[in-house]
């Protein structure tokens, strides 16, 4: 869907990594956690069941083979996966890392503190790590996304 755009909050509050077949993956701007977020590009869906059942499945297995890799590469001790929308009403599934140490620790990340964003060396170099681990996922090969 080449006129698709993210809900302006989720633009701002992250920046554009990958394309996958159903999803536009975006890393939240947050240096305190592992944190990405899929974005199904489809206009007006604001709910899973919104999504053809095709999609549905389609989502879970992106959901599921970014969630491995990103916990893989992390060495996390718990991985969150939840669609919330209560802020954003746009579709989109949070894809978060946990760590025992961390500081939202053992409570959701969401409302926990001031996000602290990323310095601009060390976006560079999570986001060659991140495209590195999301190449060997078992869907299409993602791609950065255009513009």
């Amino acid at each position: 869907m080449p006129d698709f755009q993210p809900d302006a909050r989720l633009a701002a509050d992250s920046h554009a990594l990958a394309e996958l077949p159903l999803c536009q993956v975006r890393l939240m701007n947050d240096a305190r956690f592992p944190w990405l977020i899929l974005l199904p590009r489809r206009h007006a869906v604001s709910e899973v069941f919104d999504l053809e059942e095709g999609e549905q499945q389609q989502l879970w297995r992106e959901a599921t083979a970014v969630g491995r890799a990103l916990k893989a590469s992390f060495n996390g001790d718990k991985l969150n996966i939840a669609t919330l929308g209560n802020m954003v009403a746009q579709l989109h599934v949070h894809v978060v890392v946990r760590h025992r140490s961390d500081a939202a620790w053992p409570a959701p990340v969401w409302g926990h503190g001031q996000p602290e964003a990323y310095r601009p060396e060390a976006l560079k170099d999570l986001y060659e790590r991140l495209l590195a681990q999301l190449d060997t996922l078992p869907l299409a090969a993602p791609h950065p996304p255009k513009g």
